[in-house]
């Protein structure tokens, strides 16, 4: 039985591109990985610089794309930042951020590693009913 676990995504650069302040598009199959690790039971923390209305803002986005998060910028919900006691670093099982060292390695990689399932496009299409375009040019197979 794999672990479940509690895992700090960062925002800009990470699930979108980064356009800080604003907000850039999805990172290709950033919200659908981000669904099948909470379908797989791990629970999500968007953890970004973003602060107030910035912060509310890339929320009601991830919102409108299907991802509610178990806490914003916090190890937990009910989480008191303004605590004397409480630090600055949350706690999580694992930090997903496009300024990891190696930098970031892509959506697919990420969740075939934490799932030890096939990540291909190819799978990735099938889970989510992408339908394979016919084109001028054809690249692979």
């Amino acid at each position: 039985m794999q672990k479940k676990l509690l895992i700090a995504v960062d925002f800009d650069g990470t699930i979108v591109e980064d356009r800080y302040p604003g907000i850039g598009k999805p990172m290709p199959f950033a919200f659908e990985t981000l669904k099948m690790l909470q379908r797989d039971g791990h629970r999500l923390i968007l953890w970004t610089y973003r602060v107030n209305k910035r912060l509310q803002d890339a929320v009601d986005f991830c919102l409108e794309n299907g991802i509610e998060f178990y806490a914003v910028n916090k190890g937990f919900p009910e989480e008191d930042l303004n605590h004397p006691e409480t630090g600055r670093k949350i706690h999580a099982d694992l930090f997903i951020d496009d300024r990891n060292f190696n930098g970031f390695p892509g959506w697919g990689e990420i969740y075939q590693n934490l799932s030890g399932q096939d990540s291909s496009r190819e799978q990735m299409n099938k889970d989510f009913g992408a339908k394979k375009r016919k084109g001028l040019f054809r690249f692979g197979r």
